[in-house]
This record gives structure tokens, C-alpha cells and sequence, in this order.
């Protein structure tokens, strides 16, 4: 499909979601008539947003509506919502309705002429083929969910990268926590949790030459109102919705975590982990907590004891404390 007309059945879906986001019944041929399409395209239109996961309601002679309203991401909302120290870069924020991945537009545009700065983002409204650490799969429900990516250009190359996740996941929840989000809790290296519940995902890809400029691509997955009936998770999820009773925007949870990120990703490029140490501390899910780390083949059992200024996962293992880069961590059953 050319770029133009990708671009025109994305705007097709957004001004019909508009229509039937607004609370009233619409009749199938009334849409048809008002987006200037047949009948039949609009049934096809409306299977096609069923299959992305949205509860449209349907009864006969009274015709469509969603069962729920949903927020629709919104460029001028995101950037009336940004402080006034960042409304000049709003330029750097796409929107997108449906993409394969978020990662995968930014990582496209990294390469493009002309050259794009760091601090450019891409927030969709869904993904059919987002991804998590490992190639995990990770589900994209219509509208749900905040999903955003953004690149960032390390002039240290790699080595100025180290921790980098965890540095977001503070961030995500100082965020969280402005929007008055309470008692979410950082797991190494890339999760953040409320109650046991995952509620927030980063995902890292790197691009470049060792000792050359090296682009990061930071993928963030935030639940905010997951369909009630949501399929392929396969662990212990929340979202913002059960987590508060008030009513969180994505655009403005959207403005406040890219101002936090351009704030704060100059810092870390500059001095690395260690302004960052103690507040990752603060909400460190595992600290002090009995503990399994699987890393390649090998089964470790210990105490968690924090991180180190490479963002290294510190375990006091019999009184001695191991360092490790890499693993998948749970809890140790008494």
C-alpha cells in the first residue's frame, strides 16, 4: 500500500472512531453518507476495529457506537499539555494511528535526510507486532494503552548507554507519580510494577559503531485502560484505570513523560547512572528480597542488594555480593 493511501484509511478510521466515540448510536448508512462511503465499506471498517480489539456496540435499527468512550492520541493536545520549556519542540512528536511498531518508525527515521535530533518520538494508537525484551511479544490493544518510542543519539557510543532502561523506568514512574499514580515499584531491568502487577514495559534497540555516535531506540508500553477481555498476556498485568479511580489522560500522561525524558536523557548521557542511583533504590521491587535470577544456564538463588553504577542487578549471595548484567529475575518460593 503507498504511503498516501495508508495515510488516508488511517484518517478514514480516525473520523469514523470520532463519530462513534461521541456516545450516540449512528446508522450505518448515515456514516456512509457523512464519510462519502457504501455501506458495505463501513461494515468492513467496523469488523476491521473489532479485530483491533474495540467494543463496538451494534443493535439493529439503531446502528453503532462504542460501548466504551476511548482517548484518541491528539498532536495539539500533547503539545497544550507540554511546559512551556518544551512547546518549542513539539515538532519532534509524530502521531500514528496503526504501525507494525513504534521502535520500527523510529528506527526508519533515524536513517532518513534529513537528519532528525534526538528527542524524536512516535506515539501510535496501536501496534500489530510490538514487541518486549527478548522478542517477547507485546499486546497492542486499540487505544489502551500509551505506546511510545523515541530515539536518543549517545556521542560516548555504547558505553554511554549502560543503564539506560533503568534510568526510564525511573522516569516512567516520576511521571506516574506526578499525575499523582502512587506506589509503583521498579523490577530490573526494564518493568514497572504496582502490587505485583506489571503496569509498564521498556524496551531498548540499539544501532551503531562501537566508539561512533550510537542511536537508542526507547520503547515504552504504559496500561491505562485494557479491554476487559484482553488475550495473549501471559503474566500478571494491571492498568491505570484499576490502579486509580481518577480518570488519567493519555495525551497529558503522554506531554509529561516526553518533557521528563528531554529533561532528563541529557543528564544521563552525561554523568550515567549515578544521578539516578538512589531514587531507582527507592522503588527497587526486589531490594532486600529473596530471589532467583536465571542468566544463560545457570540458576542463582540470593538476596537482591540494589544496583551498581552500570545498572548491574547486585545479589548478596552468602554473605557475598555478585554483580550480573543479564537474566530473568522471580521470586524465590520459601
Amino acid at each position: 500500500m503507498k504511503k498516501s493511501q495508508a495515510q488516508n484509511k488511517q484518517a478514514l478510521r480516525t473520523q469514523l472512531l470520532n463519530k462513534l466515540n461521541d456516545g450516540h448510536f449512528h446508522l450505518g448508512e448515515d456514516l456512509a453518507s457523512e464519510l462519502a462511503l457504501s455501506r458495505s465499506a463501513i461494515s468492513e471498517q467496523i469488523k476491521a476495529l473489532n479485530k483491533l480489539g474495540l467494543d463496538i456496540c451494534s443493535i439493529k435499527g439503531r446502528g453503532y457506537k462504542l460501548t466504551n468512550h476511548i482517548e484518541l492520541l491528539s498532536h495539539s493536545q500533547i503539545q497544550a499539555a507540554l511546559p512551556a520549556s518544551s512547546q518549542g519542540n513539539a515538532f519532534l512528536i509524530q502521531i500514528e494511528n496503526l504501525v507494525s511498531s513504534t521502535n520500527d518508525i523510529v528506527k526508519a527515521k533515524s536513517h532518513s535526510v534529513p537528519y532528525v535530533d534526538s528527542g524524536y518520538c512516535c506515539l501510535a494508537e496501536a501496534q500489530s507486532a510490538g514487541r518486549g525484551r527478548r522478542g517477547r511479544n507485546w499486546v497492542s490493544p486499540y487505544a489502551s494503552s500509551l505506546y511510545l518510542s523515541m530515539l536518543w543519539r549517545f556521542t560516548g557510543g555504547h558505553q554511554a548507554m549502560t543503564g539506560l532502561s533503568l534510568m526510564v523506568g525511573v522516569i516512567i514512574n516520576e511521571t506516574l507519580q506526578s499525575l499523582e499514580v502512587l506506589n509503583c515499584q521498579l523490577k530490573w531491568p526494564n518493568d514497572v510494577y504496582h502490587e505485583q502487577k506489571k503496569l509498564a514495559g521498556v524496551l531498548i534497540e540499539v544501532e551503531g559503531q562501537v566508539g561512533a555516535t550510537t542511536s537508542a531506540i526507547i520503547g515504552i508500553g504504559i496500561n491505562i485502560n485494557l479491554p476487559a477481555n484482553v488475550q495473549g498476556i501471559n503474566q500478571a498485568f494491571t492498568d491505570l484505570s484499576s490502579i486509580t479511580k481518577k480518570p488519567i489522560s493519555k495525551n497529558q500522561l503522554a506531554a509529561a513523560l516526553i518533557h521528563k525524558l528531554w529533561q532528563n536523557l541529557p543528564i544521563f548521557e552525561a554523568h550515567g547512572m549515578a544521578p539516578f542511583m538512589a531514587r531507582w533504590k527507592d522503588c527497587d521491587l526486589y531490594y532486600k528480597k529473596h530471589i532467583t535470577i536465571v542468566a544463560g544456564d545457570k540458576i542463582i538463588t540470593g538476596t537482591g542488594n540494589g544496583i551498581d553504577n552500570t545498572g548491574a542487578l547486585l545479589l548478596d549471595i552468602n554473605g557475598s555480593i555478585k554483580a550480573f548484567h543479564g537474566g530473568e529475575i522471580s521470586v524465590r518460593q520459601a
